[in-house]
């Protein structure tokens, strides 16, 4: 079996013959040193950090001074107007998020991952989707977002993005610092 893959003299005699005059090549790549447990740890508890303090937002016990049919709210401090770009379609969303299926505590994590995600990332305008069904995300939904301080506004999305089952949010992000 060894055999099989030696050569003769001839055959490299030929190899050499045909390749020409060559030079070995000197090593130049460079090899990066691997990325650390520790500072894998810190990345990932800074981003469940991130998750975490935004779910600690949502109580399933308060009741927001909310606007129905079309569901809105505007914190006081906010322009009139926003909402009324909202309405319109004036945003595109930059972030959606489907509640289909989903319990109210996975909803939950979900809409506080993408609030996370949209601060990190400086996302204007999200997208949840909740989808008609028992209405149940879709009367929850809404009293949770009202307590979080970075959302501006939100209303019931336009027709292309979902209508009656779905919610645009504007997010404040001019405030940020170390998100």
């Amino acid at each position: 079996m060894l055999n099989k893959f030696k050569l003769d003299h001839e055959d490299i005699d030929l190899f050499k013959n045909s390749i020409g005059n060559i030079k070995k090549i000197k090593q130049d790549t460079v090899i990066h040193k691997p990325i650390k447990r520790s500072q894998k740890t810190v990345e990932t508890k800074k981003l469940q950090h991130e998750k975490d303090h935004a779910e600690f937002y949502f109580s399933d016990n308060y009741q927001p001074l909310l606007q129905e049919d079309p569901i809105r709210y505007s914190r006081e401090n906010a322009d009139p107007y926003e909402v009324k770009k909202l309405r319109r379609g004036f945003y595109n969303p930059e972030f959606f998020l489907d509640l289909h299926g989903l319990t109210q505590q996975e909803a939950k994590k979900e809409i506080a991952a993408l609030i996370a995600a949209c601060l990190r990332e400086r996302a204007h305008c999200a997208c949840i989707m909740y989808g008609h069904g028992k209405n149940i995300l879709k009367k929850q939904t809404p009293l949770w977002l009202a307590q979080h301080p970075r959302i501006i506004c939100f209303h019931q999305a336009p027709k292309e993005f979902g209508g009656s089952a779905a919610l645009l949010i504007l997010f404040d992000i001019n405030e940020l610092t170390n998100i």
